[in-house]
């Protein structure tokens, strides 16, 4: 009975945080979870610790992309194209 209950609490929870579109707390919910409920029966708990790790995790990624992208980009204005291109006499 309480592995169903457990069951219940979890999959609602996991419903919850997927329909909440924080990146990464899906999967980090699933991990918390199972890990929370292996530790010691406490997988609501992990579940929702997961859920705030994996959303960190993931706006760390997102910034650091965004950080890529931003100095690719002024790279790419640093040194034009065109100027490279023309032989020099």
């Amino acid at each position: 009975m309480r592995t169903r209950i457990s069951l219940a609490v979890v999959s609602t929870a996991l419903l919850l945080a997927a329909g909440s579109a924080q990146a990464g707390c899906g999967k980090g919910a699933v991990a918390g979870g199972v890990i929370g409920h292996v530790a010691g029966k406490h997988g609501v708990a992990g579940a929702a610790i997961g859920c705030a790790v994996g959303h960190h995790a993931e706006k760390k990624k997102e910034k650091q992309k965004q950080q890529a992208a931003a100095a690719a980009a002024a790279q790419n204005r640093a040194a034009p194209a065109g100027d490279a291109a023309k032989p020099r006499k």
